[in-house]
């Protein structure tokens, strides 16, 4: 039988989300945690792979038992669990259901603060400059996201991608107070591909290219012709659609 969890975690003691050799992740946590409760040996599937520090606030994940599950599996993993981790729900789906491949979309915000803040410095870019960023142009080079489906030029480098095209659903900025959010969604996400958007997004708030030049740079197909990537812990996995 196949089960699907919803969980969420805080990533900045984690080196990503799936199974790293020598390296602490979220998935190793986690089939820990299911293993040791089930007494069996349980493998998961994500619904992706954040990188090292990325958070999550709606994250699943199938794995597949023959036992019939405790109703109070949820509560046994979140006492099981470290305080980075919570399970939300566990329930039973169709065995052709599939954490990563059935999705639909995902969708990603990423923060920014442009003041100096020690409550939000894991949680968010601290970007406080003397010039504010031009959110309106911002939001101007977001609207070029949509004329294009090949974004080799925010991919990581050297990965197993099969093909770097993507259907941009969602992009935009938005001010509250001293904070800047950024949400996106697409039908897929390539590595490291939000976190190049929105450094190179700053770029074009802070003057240095125009939205224009969002064109060119896509066009480029080459990573080096966007900008350099925003830290990761101020990404946040927000929503998977099935």
């Amino acid at each position: 039988m196949r089960y699907f969890i919803e969980f969420s975690y805080n990533g900045s003691a984690y080196f990503g989300y799936q199974i790293q050799p020598h390296q602490i992740s979220v998935q190793e946590e986690l089939e820990n945690a299911l293993s040791t409760i089930l007494r069996e040996a349980i493998k998961t599937t994500g619904a992706g792979r954040t990188d090292t520090g990325v958070h999550a606030k709606k994250m699943f994940a199938h794995f597949e038992t023959e036992k019939n599950l405790d109703e109070n599996l949820v509560h046994k993993l979140n006492s099981f669990l470290s305080e980075n981790i919570a399970i939300k729900t566990i329930f039973k789906v169709a065995d052709d259901m599939h954490a990563r491949f059935s999705a639909t979309y995902r969708t990603y915000e990423y923060y920014i603060s442009l003041d100096k803040n020690p409550f939000s410095k894991d949680s968010s870019w601290q970007y406080w400059r003397q010039k504010p960023l031009e959110i309106d142009l911002m939001n101007e080079a977001c609207k070029i996201l949509f004329e294009y489906e090949d974004f080799t030029s925010f991919a990581k480098l050297h990965t197993d991608n099969k093909t770097n095209i993507c259907k941009i659903y969602r992009a935009e900025w938005e001010k509250t107070g001293n904070q800047l959010k950024f949400t996106i969604s697409a039908d897929r996400f390539l590595r490291n591909m939000v976190r190049a958007i929105v450094g190179t997004m700053v770029e074009v708030g802070s003057g240095k290219i125009t939205p224009h030049d969002m064109r060119q740079i896509i066009e480029d197909k080459y990573r080096n012709s966007a900008g350099v990537s925003a830290p990761a812990h101020g990404l946040f996995l927000v929503d998977v659609g099935y």
